[in-house]
């Protein structure tokens, strides 16, 4: 029987490339010279620290282009609402989500469940695994996915027959 695994990775490799050039790129700004400024890569959490509130954002939409040329959506990403302001300077935490967790697992499998298409759905740890008889209807279900608003970004691999 046909089956694939919805899943939400991010690429560590890439990830570690994007912080890198937005490190390099923070260098070479005009604006940031004599600035004490860093961007920096620990697990999955990167960390934003300069001295301005304004700065702060000209360094997350640096991380933000960086990690789209890369190919890391910024979609499933937790950012603190208000940056932390510690003696003369502000941070950001930016923590990237590996894994799709119960609640979206649980919206992922009733959106199939709501168009009606002939597949089961089942989550399976950390990735829903979907299930039908033809192939037309797996890919159905891809695409219904695609355009849906899950705020994750979905992969999808181990695509059997």
């Amino acid at each position: 029987m046909p089956s694939f695994d919805i899943v939400s990775e991010i690429d560590q490799v890439e990830l570690r490339n994007a912080v890198d050039n937005a490190a390099r790129e923070l260098t070479t700004r005009f604006d940031f010279r004599g600035v004490e400024a860093s961007i920096e890569l620990k697990e999955l959490t990167v960390t934003l620290m300069t001295e301005s509130d304004f700065q702060l954002e000209q360094l997350v939409e640096i991380l933000r282009n960086n990690c789209t040329r890369r190919g890391i959506s910024m979609a499933g990403v937790d950012m603190e609402d208000e940056p932390v302001h510690s003696g003369k300077t502000y941070s950001y935490h930016v923590s990237f989500k590996q894994g799709i967790d119960q609640p979206v697992a649980k919206q992922i499998i009733k959106k199939i469940k709501d168009a009606k298409l002939k597949v089961q759905a089942s989550i399976q740890g950390e990735k829903v695994r979907v299930t039908g008889k033809k192939r037309d209807d797996l890919q159905g279900a891809i695409a219904l996915l695609k355009d849906s608003d899950i705020e994750l970004p979905l992969q999808y691999e181990n695509f059997r027959d």
